[in-house]
This record gives C-alpha cells, structure tokens and sequence, in this order.
C-alpha cells in the first residue's frame, strides 16, 4: 500500500481552512485515503471530524495511505497540498 509522509505545513496545522482543504482535496481523489499521527488507527481523510481530531499542528508529521488505481497520483497531490502553508495562501 503506498504512503507518504509529510510535515503539516500550515500555521494552525489542520484546523480551519487547511483541514477544509484538505479533507475536500481528499474526498474528490478517486481511491480512499487514510491519514493518522504516529502509531494511531488510520482515519478516513474525507471525514472532516477525523480530521480536525487528529490535532496535527504545524510540524507535526503525518502519514497518508492508499490503495488502488491512481493511489501514487492522489498521494502526491495531497503530499503537497499538506506540506503548503495554506493559511498564508488565503493572506495572499
């Protein structure tokens, strides 16, 4: 199963905006995609309660699953958009 590891990049971690971001990034990939902290149970990335109850702050390094066809693509893409600061996007 493909993973990726990331740092949060935003300046609230995934609260707010970035977490609304993300988890909409990640109900549109075409595969299901997990997300946890350290050695915690994988939570479903589309679920935005999930999400916001992991407690990533900025820094904090989180880990993204998928399988299935286009599971690399939709990692990549959702890498990145976790690795942004996308509370400065909004500033700009």
């Amino acid at each position: 199963m493909p993973t990726r590891t990331v740092t949060v990049g935003s300046a609230s971690g995934l609260h707010a905006r970035p977490a609304k971001l993300f988890v909409e990034a990640a109900a549109a990939a075409p595969v299901k995609v997990t997300i946890r902290t350290g050695e915690k149970k994988p939570v479903p990335a589309k679920s935005m309660l999930s999400v916001l109850a992991l407690g990533a702050k900025k820094g904090t390094e989180v880990i993204l699953e998928a399988e299935g066809d286009g599971a690399e693509e939709a990692l990549d893409g959702l890498a990145a958009l976790l690795a942004r600061d996308l509370d400065a996007d909004d500033a700009a």
